[in-house]
């Protein structure tokens, strides 16, 4: 079956190697991040990865053995004594639980850099493979699965993935209920408390199993980044899960592939990789993102600009007044600025509006618009008259702010509850509805 992988070239296998177990750490690690993000628990993991590694050294201490069962019961026992201690000082010691979080992980952690540099060389463990990871290095360390040669740790992750896979298909609507409302959860019978310690539990062992390709300090990256990335991307548990394996598997392929570029930690460059798909999330989200709501921002305040010219047009021609706007007269009425030529621009372009010499006038689809925004405005002003008995001088400003975003259901909802859909509260006409709106 790999007859074809053993035939290519051994940089090839190398590459493979690396980004297969890269990807399953990482997708690991991401999968459980999801529910770290939503139970907004992102220091705790942290905290675990950061506070198992004395648990690693005693493990190495006590058995001499590097076996990934040692490991594991040896962080297992730390992540668990890490949740247990961080809740009791937040519950029965009075402290904040983010201060709680940092004075436990941040002991332990130092502990564990302590026993490191004293037992370190007794147990052949290497303070920069723990902190930094060897992904790069993958294949130096192999075993026979098979008839097959594979790195070992792949083997470690492989299994630890699985693990985690199956847990959240099993748990999933516990998981999901304990993560959204731990509280209606304990009240369906749940259990609540056993989901957050099982899942604690899953996170320091998915850490121990990190540790040799991403290392102690880098893992947390992997842990949380790519939910979080997610997150800001989508508002169902499903899409958020299936978006950060995706980002997990870009992020060792791309990872990679830099850090041979480059010549830097492979492990490193894949969490800085992770880092910029988060940078662009938080940047193009099409809900959250920064640059996504100024683009709605400009969008609305242009749409406003050039609603108001349209109204403004529209008075003028329902005034009859002598002479019509120039450019220049109707940009500075808006407020002027490079938005106010923005607003003008697009309503010529669009054909709402053109320009006889020097002057500005309506098209018939200019007039169209415009009247319907003078229609929701002063039907607007008759509500507030009606209904909630504004006097006449307190109704105008109102209306001015509200009929940019008064449509044509609310029209015909306004128009049903005034008796007076004729004329304003001033004494205009209130222009007729569209087809539309009278449908």
């Amino acid at each position: 079956m790999f007859d074809w992988f053993s035939q290519l070239d051994p940089n090839t296998q190398t590459d493979i190697w690396v980004i297969a177990v890269g990807a399953m750490t990482n997708t690991a690690c991401a999968l459980l991040g999801c529910y770290l993000v939503l139970r907004r628990m992102s220091l705790l993991g942290d905290a675990i990865s950061h506070a198992v590694l004395p648990g690693l050294v005693v493990a190495f201490v006590l058995t001499g053995s590097v076996h990934i069962v040692y490991m594991a019961a040896g962080a297992l026992a730390v992540g668990m004594l890490t949740t247990v201690l961080i809740e009791t000082l937040h519950r029965h010691g009075g402290v904040a639980e983010d201060a709680s979080m940092g004075v436990v992980f941040t002991s332990l952690f130092a502990l564990g850099v302590i026993l490191i540099k004293r037992y370190g060389q007794a147990v052949d463990l290497d303070p920069d493979c723990v902190l930094n990871g060897l992904l790069e290095l993958v294949v130096v360390n192999r075993v026979e699965i098979a008839g097959y040669d594979v790195p070992r740790a792949l083997v470690t992750i492989a299994p630890v993935l699985l693990l985690n896979v199956v847990f959240i298909v099993l748990f999933w609507k516990e998981l999901l209920i304990s993560s959204f409302d731990p509280a209606l959860a304990d009240t369906m019978g749940l259990k609540a408390g056993w989901m957050h310690y099982l899942l604690m539990a899953l996170v320091a062992l998915t850490t121990v199993a990190s540790f040799e390709q991403v290392g102690s300090i880098l893992v947390i990256a992997m842990l949380i980044v790519p939910g979080a990335t997610a997150g800001l991307l989508c508002d169902r548990l499903r899409t958020m899960m299936l978006i950060s394996a995706v980002i997990a598997v870009a992020s060792a392929v791309l990872g990679h592939f830099a850090a041979v570029q480059f010549n830097t930690n492979t492990a490193g460059t894949m969490s800085v990789i992770v880092g910029l798909f988060y940078l662009a999330a938080v940047l193009l989200s099409p809900q959250y993102g920064v640059l996504s709501a100024l683009a709605r921002n400009l969008r609305t305040s242009l749409r406003i600009v050039r609603e108001d010219l349209l109204g403004m047009l529209y008075r003028l021609e329902e005034l009859q007044a002598e002479r019509a706007l120039q450019a220049g007269e109707a940009k500075q009425a808006v407020g002027g600025g490079w938005l106010a030529w923005l607003g003008l621009q697009s309503l010529l372009r669009r054909g709402d509006v053109q320009r006889q010499g020097e002057l500005l006038r309506l098209t018939a689809s200019g007039r169209q618009q415009a009247a319907q925004l003078i229609r929701a405005h002063r039907l607007w002003e008759v509500y507030l008259v009606e209904r909630l008995g504004l006097p006449l001088d307190h109704v105008h400003e109102p209306a001015m702010r509200m009929e940019h975003f008064i449509g044509d259901e609310l029209q015909q909802r306004l128009a049903a509850e005034t008796t007076d859909t004729a004329t304003d509260p001033h004494g205009r006409e209130i222009p007729p509805g569209s087809q539309k709106t009278e449908s």
